[in-house]
């Protein structure tokens, strides 16, 4: 390990430059991935919230939720089975405050249940985004659609869908607005896809959440990027710790010729592997949970210590490999070969 410790101070320079550019790749990393996980929270927290189970919509909606219309004697039959069980439905909509501001939301009504919020007639629970836009506990909202007047009897904490707020209401005051008497999904929690009904199409929670517009394509598009990013820090330790062996494959073979084991000169490298990663991590994980707790409050940026440390290994492996590869020209190389090649 002398030796690792030796070359690095040496050649400052160059494991400078190495460790550099592996911070700047990790933290952009991090960034992206609490970008990622931001808003999948905006795009689908209402869902994500759940517990895992089956979620149940009519077979010719083709995984379209808003088509969806699940039959009273289905519901009813289905609820009396499963006793912890819930019929809801979503619907795009808006509200508008006293000032006659209209706020976009997502209206959520349910059966009662203990995953959602059971609000009475004529009383509306918001998101706490609409807190930032004036709203009040006890302010009165109104709907086009909507006879009546809504009355605000509290806020929940980060529930959004399609990157709207989310707004529960009675179900008499939902079937009144859209003219529906159905609810359009069905979930039942601790379920797994044995349990089916007639005419029904079940999926599970992530499956679920790829039938919501836009969240898959979102999703994959950013952790496509994420994952690109993991793979050039693996080329980068590859592509540098290559150059280096070209230049020392004589300095090889004189420690070969003198006994070092070719073990012992992977083990240098890993050294210089761990210690280079080691550091470039401690700084842009604290950098990237640093920025997690200022974030500005309006955008999506959601970077938990466990995804935090599960892209730290991530990078801790790819690294090995990257630099493991790069040395396999070391064990190929003979004693007296490396030395004339150096020579030349």
């Amino acid at each position: 390990m002398k030796i690792a410790w030796k070359e690095m101070k040496k050649n400052k320079a160059k494991f400078l430059i190495l460790g550099s550019i592996v911070f700047l790749i990790s933290l952009l990393t991090f960034i992206i991935s609490g970008l990622a996980n931001g808003l999948s929270d905006d795009n689908a927290s209402l869902i994500k919230d759940l517990p895992d189970g089956q979620f149940y919509m009519s077979e010719d909606a083709e995984q379209t939720y808003n088509l969806s219309s699940i039959d009273s004697e289905t519901q009813e039959e289905i609820l009396n089975k499963h006793e912890d069980a819930a019929a809801f439905s979503i619907q795009r909509g808006f509200v508008n405050d006293d000032a006659d501001k209209q706020h976009g939301v997502v209206f959520v009504t349910s059966t009662e249940s203990d995953f959602f919020e059971n609000v009475k007639k004529g009383e509306i629970v918001l998101d706490q985004s609409l807190k930032e836009d004036g709203i009040k506990v006890g302010d009165t909202l109104t709907n086009n659609q909507f006879d009546d007047e809504f009355v605000v009897k509290g806020f929940v904490d980060q529930k959004k869908y399609s990157h709207s707020p989310v707004a529960y209401i009675n179900t008499e005051d939902y079937q009144q607005m859209y003219r529906v008497e159905d609810m359009q999904l069905i979930m039942i929690p601790d379920a797994d896809d044995s349990l089916s009904f007639d005419g029904l199409e079940s999926f599970s929670n992530k499956a679920f959440l790829n039938t919501i517009p836009s969240f898959s394509a979102e999703q994959m598009s950013l952790n496509m990027i994420v994952w690109f990013l993991v793979v050039i820090s693996g080329m980068l330790f590859a592509i540098f710790f290559y150059m280096m062996n070209v230049q020392k494959i004589g300095l090889y073979g004189i420690l070969k010729a003198i006994g070092i084991k070719t073990s012992t000169l992977f083990k240098m490298m890993w050294t210089q592997m761990f210690v280079i990663t080691s550091i470039s991590l401690i700084l842009s994980v604290s950098l990237s949970q640093l920025f997690n707790s200022f974030a500005p409050d309006g955008m999506p940026f959601s970077l938990s210590m466990v995804t935090t440390i599960q892209l730290a290994i991530v990078f801790f492996v790819i690294g090995f490999i990257g630099a493991t590869l790069s040395g396999l020209q070391i064990r190929k190389v003979g004693p007296l070969q490396a030395i004339q090649q150096g020579e030349v």
